[in-house]
């Protein structure tokens, strides 16, 4: 959203109205200023942040921005052009960014026999809740026809068709920030982030990144390397997850000594590719796969599951592997033992990653939702 908020603000001539928690790496206007109405610009409305469980930060974020906006539009004395919200986000937008589907997601619950690996009871439960009140609102936003939907993959635009029978739906996959995700800075950064972790050059590093690393295909990822454990294979996951029932998994498994968990603060996502020789996520559910489409720009080699919106982007075997049943412990199996036993053929996927994924950068993203924006208004 910060880029396209930036692009919409200086390419596009908008004026912007940002309602969010905090915001980073924006340049924002000062809110008391005059706006000029020949020039674009993004004003930061800082919405409190309430403390609790996350169903409860939730609903008083629901709350809140919503106040928040109408406070304005009553000190401005005129509506807004547009409401855009990134997924479910308020109540009445006029478009919506999905990037994620929590119906999904709560069938993926649903269909656990029981709360294992997951942190506990309390956690599975609260999770269970957060996404059942999330599908409740999907449904209502979703199917108001009035409102134009704008999906991240072809993947997610079925799922709406399917959930909520909107076939209208566009798609306008996430962009890559060429700038900042290539070869050459990986390269770079290399050496000092083996040296971070504590990376011998002999071993293979496996990266994850993301949170709910249930979904994101950690236990499967887990269980091929344990399948693997007479090669040297190191596994870097990072995230805000709670770890333990992960780490217990592992260690049941014989690779707990093997794994590296890395929470997101504090630790620049660069430096994460870096330290990487493969990236692996097997995915039973995800709307897109920035991580995947953003290793792709580094030059790595990347595993995913046709379940992830980023396989669009994905030719199996050309560019990458895309796993056609994310639970398929075997065939990742062996594409791991694969690419470690020829860097020749991984650096060379990688350079054809490189290739496909750089088509779509963020000003193409931006380009293709202000086309909708302008449509809608």
């Amino acid at each position: 959203m910060a880029e396209l908020i930036e692009r919409l603000a200086g390419k596009y001539g908008c004026q912007v109205d940002l309602y969010a928690e905090r915001v980073d790496g924006l340049p924002l206007r000062d809110a008391l200023g005059s706006p000029d109405a020949n020039q674009g610009a993004i004003y930061w409305h800082k919405v409190p942040a309430i403390p609790g469980p996350h169903i409860v930060r939730f609903l008083a974020w629901l709350f809140l921005n919503a106040f928040f906006r109408r406070r304005q539009q009553r000190s401005n004395g005129s509506p807004y052009d547009l409401v855009l919200s990134p997924g479910i986000n308020c109540l009445h937008p006029d478009v919506v960014i999905v990037h994620a589907l929590f119906c999904r997601l709560q069938e993926l619950a649903r269909s656990e026999e029981a709360p294992r690996f997951r942190g506990g009871i309390l956690r599975y439960l609260h999770r269970r809740l957060y996404y059942g009140l999330l599908s409740l609102l999907e449904r209502r936003v979703y199917t108001n026809q009035r409102v134009t939907l704008a999906a991240v993959s072809r993947r997610t635009s079925a799922l709406v068709a399917k959930h909520f029978l909107r076939r209208d739906v566009a798609v306008v996959p996430n962009g890559v920030a060429a700038t900042e995700f290539s070869p050459a800075k990986r390269l770079a950064r290399r050496p000092a982030a083996r040296r971070r972790w504590a990376l011998r050059d002999s071993e293979y590093v496996l990266l994850l990144i993301g949170n709910d690393w249930r979904v994101k295909g950690l236990p499967v990822v887990l269980e091929a390397l344990a399948a693997l454990r007479d090669l040297p294979l190191r596994l870097l996951v990072a995230g805000n997850d709670n770890p333990s029932s992960f780490q217990k998994r592992a260690a049941q498994l014989g690779f707990a000594e093997r794994c590296l968990w890395q929470t997101s603060d504090g630790v620049d996502v660069l430096e994460l590719y870096a330290a990487a020789d493969i990236y692996v996520s097997p995915s039973q559910e995800d709307s897109f796969g920035l991580p995947v489409a953003e290793s792709m720009a580094c030059g790595l080699p990347v595993i995913t599951s046709a379940c992830a919106g980023v396989s669009d982007f994905v030719q199996d075997a050309v560019n990458g592997f895309v796993l056609q049943d994310p639970s398929d412990v075997p065939r990742l199996a062996a594409i791991i033992a694969q690419l470690q036993s020829s860097p020749e053929r991984g650096q060379k996927i990688g350079e054809l990653a490189v290739q496909s994924i750089m088509a779509w950068d963020w000003d193409r993203n931006a380009e293709s939702l202000w086309k909708i924006l302008t449509a809608r208004r």
